[in-house]
C-alpha cells in the first residue's frame, strides 16, 4: 500500500485540515523515493517555515537528528539535546517538529530514549522518523508511529483497474451508436470497478491491521488499539480517493488522446490505444472533444466536492458517451 509523495502529502494535508495528525510518522522508502521531501513538506505545513528551508539554518523550531559519529550511528546525546529542544516552548503558534533521518541508525540507548518521548510527546510537537530499513528499529518504535510508505521514486505504480478501464474505454470506440443507454451501461461499469477499488482497498487495510495486533498485543498499551483503528479506517478513504482520483485521470488521458489525435499529433500517452483513439478522433470534431474533456473536469470537480459520487458519474457518463 506504498503512497507517491504526492498522494501522501495530499493525505497528510487533509488530516491536518481535520485536525487528525497522529503525533509521530515513520516515513520509509528506498533511496529517492522522497522520503526527506515529504518531511519537509509535512514540517512546512505544521511549522510555516518553507518546505526549501527545513533542513537549514533558517528553519525555525525544527530539530535534526542524523548519524554523526565515526560509527555512523545516532548516539543518546544527539537524542537529549532534540527532547530538550522539543521542551521548549514554541513561538508564534508555530508546531516544533522533531526528524530523524536514518532512524535504523539510531544506537540502542538513543532508541531507548526516544522512545520515551514517542509515549509521551511534548506538547505541539511532531515526530517524523525516516528510514529506508524500518525492520531495523525496535518494534515498540515501530508500533508507536504511523507507518506512511512510499512507492520507489516517489511515482505511483500503475493498477490493474486502470488497465481494465483502458481496455473498457477501447470498445468505445467500436460502437457505433453513443446511446443513453450505453452512456448508463458505461458508467455502471466504471462504479462496478470502483467498487472492487473500494473492497480491494478495505482487505488490505483490515490484513494490515489485524498483521499489527497479532505483532504489538504485548508491546502497547489499551489506547493503541482505538488509535490504529482510526487510522486504518481513515487510511482505507484516502487510499481509495487516491486510486479513484487514478481512474479519473485515465479517463483524462483517454481524451488528450483523442484530441492529439484530431489536431495531428502522433505522440500518445496510452500508445497500445493509438487505434481507437484516433477513430474516436476521426468521428468527433475538435470542440466535441474539448466539450467531453471539459465534462470530465467538471466531474472531477464534483468529486472533489463530495457531491453524491454515483450521480456525478452517471451525469458525466451521459455527456461524455452520448452522441446526437
Amino acid at each position: 500500500m506504498a503512497f507517491s509523495r504526492t498522494a501522501a502529502v495530499e493525505y497528510l494535508r487533509r488530516a491536518h485540515e481535520q485536525n487528525r495528525l497522529a503525533h509521530a510518522y515513520l516515513i520509509t522508502g528506498p533511496p529517492g523515493s522522497g522520503k526527506q521531501l515529504l518531511a519537509a513538506n509535512l514540517a512546512s505545513l505544521v511549522n510555516g517555515t518553507p518546505a526549501k528551508d527545513v533542513f537549514t539554518a533558517k528553519a525555525q523550531e525544527i530539530f535534526v537528528a542524523r548519524p554523526e559519529s565515526k560509527s555512523r550511528r545516532i548516539v543518546i546525546a544527539q537524542i537529549r539535546e532534540l527532547e530538550h529542544a522539543l521542551q521548549m516552548r514554541a513561538s508564534n503558534g508555530r508546531r516544533k517538529v522533531a526528524i530523524i533521518p536514518d532512524a535504523d541508525r539510531l544506537q540502542t540507548e538513543a532508541a531507548n530514549a526516544f522512545l520515551k518521548t514517542l509515549e509521551e510527546p511534548p506538547k505541539d510537537s511532531l515526530l517524523l522518523l525516516l528510514s529506508a530499513l524500518p525492520e531495523a528499529l525496535p518494534e515498540t518504535i515501530l508500533s508507536r508511529c504511523i507507518a506512511i510508505p512510499l512507492a520507489p521514486n516517489g511515482q505511483r505504480q500503475s493498477k490493474d483497474e486502470e488497465e481494465k478501464l483502458v481496455k473498457l474505454l477501447q470498445q468505445t470506440s467500436g460502437e457505433e451508436r453513443w446511446t443513453i443507454q450505453f452512456a448508463y451501461r458505461l458508467a455502471q461499469e466504471f462504479q462496478r470497478l470502483l467498487r472492487d477499488v473500494r473492497e480491494e482497498v478495505k482487505r488490505e487495510t483490515d490484513n494490515a491491521l489485524k498483521k499489527e495486533e497479532t505483532r504489538y498485543k504485548d508491546a502497547t498499551d489499551g489506547t493503541w488499539l482505538e488509535e490504529r483503528e482510526e487510522y486504518y479506517k481513515a487510511l482505507t478513504e484516502s487510499l481509495y480517493l487516491q486510486r479513484r482520483a487514478g481512474l479519473i485521470e485515465t479517463l483524462f488521458t483517454w481524451w488528450t488522446d483523442v484530441l492529439r489525435a484530431s489536431n495531428g499529433v502522433t505522440q500518445r500517452d496510452l500508445a497500445h490505444a493509438k487505434k481507437e483513439t484516433a477513430a474516436l478522433a476521426a468521428r468527433f470534431s475538435t470542440a466535441e472533444i474539448l466539450k467531453r474533456v471539459r465534462r470530465l473536469e467538471e466531474l472531477r470537480d464534483h468529486l472533489g466536492r463530495n457531491i453524491h459520487e454515483a450521480l456525478a458519474i452517471e451525469v458525466a457518463f451521459l455527456t461524455m458517451f452520448t452522441t446526437k
